[in-house]
């Protein structure tokens, strides 16, 4: 099968798109594939309408390929692609739509407020935020991922510089109660039928599971299962199923949640387009549950060639 890879981009993801793609890149070719791997940039269109691909593998991670717009044009262009689809990419890119849908079904979402930052940061913004939720709180942009641009505040002056932080990377900043508890992440594939991975627990070497943590071999440990009560873990893979479904995902997704001590699942995001690097959490998580690589990639194309075939129905008579 002829298969472009789609990679790099001009997110601030591009370094680990890049990654990722390379990694995905050789996994098809291994399934002898003929595979093509193609950096996201102007000339894109003219090379994916003329290319004669039979499917695009999405490797972008961010804005302009985790959000709808890629997608969009994969559908203009009439092209298999792998993942979501062009609405639930726009929801769960967007933190704030996504956690209002959530906490609507009745999943737990930390409480958050969103801000738009057109201006720099008034005093009395800080001490309503503080005061509204406590310290330490969260601060991040609303359509970023790989905790770009992030903050954990523990006081004041923290939350105004994670203020003007997050507002480099989207004008909209959330703000969000901070979920005290074990970090971890449950990966979800749908290709076609849902299968919810182990849930994996994340232990970092630094104070935060940040960009270096996630990407940095050896500063973060991943502990499959996670260290939480049987019960916890039930009801953790349950959330991540219903996010999944509610938000409208398909292929894959990773759902990142916080356990507390009570045993209670506390969404934080849903991403359409996880890593797919040698240190990502998703393919470790599928490799506990016996799917290699190469076969988490096959299934992925396949189940996109089904779904373009099943939407686009036999050709008129």
């Amino acid at each position: 099968m002829k298969l472009a890879v789609l990679r790099g981009g001009k997110s601030a993801e591009r370094e680990v798109s890049l990654r990722s793609g390379e990694q995905v890149a050789r996994a098809l070719r291994g399934r002898g594939h003929d595979v093509t791997p193609v950096d996201l940039d102007a000339r894109t269109w003219d090379v994916l309408r003329d290319g004669r691909f039979e499917c695009v593998f999405n490797a972008l991670h961010g804005r302009l390929g985790e959000d709808g717009t890629v997608q969009g044009m994969l559908e203009l262009l009439g092209l298999p692609y792998t993942g979501s689809g062009v609405l639930a990419s726009a929801l769960c890119m967007d933190k704030a739509r996504a956690g209002k849908i959530l906490a609507a079904i009745g999943l737990h979402v930390p409480e958050f407020e969103e801000l738009e930052m057109t201006h720099g940061v008034a005093a009395e913004v800080v001490e309503r935020l503080v005061s509204r939720f406590g310290l330490p709180l969260v601060v991040k942009p609303v359509r970023e991922g790989s905790t770009i641009g992030l903050t954990i505040a523990k006081d004041a002056d923290a939350v105004a510089s994670g203020l003007v932080l997050a507002g480099r990377y989207d004008r909209r900043v959330l703000v969000q109660r901070f979920a005290s508890g074990t970090e971890i992440t449950i990966g979800v594939l749908a290709t076609p039928e849902m299968q919810v991975l182990p849930t994996l627990e994340i232990v970092s070497e630094n104070p935060l599971y940040d960009y270096d943590a996630k990407y940095t071999a050896g500063k973060s440990h991943h502990i499959i299962p996670a260290r939480i009560p049987e019960a916890a873990r039930t009801a953790a893979s349950e959330t991540a199923a219903r996010a999944f479904s509610e938000l409208g995902c398909s292929g894959m997704a990773r759902v990142d949640i916080i356990v507390d001590a009570a045993g209670t699942p506390w969404v934080l995001e849903v991403n359409t387009v996880p890593g797919l690097t040698e240190l990502s959490l998703l393919p470790d998580a599928a490799r506990a549950a016996g799917i290699a690589f190469d076969e988490l990639c096959q299934r992925l194309v396949d189940h996109a060639v089904g779904r373009h075939d099943r939407h686009v129905g036999p050709p008129a008579l």
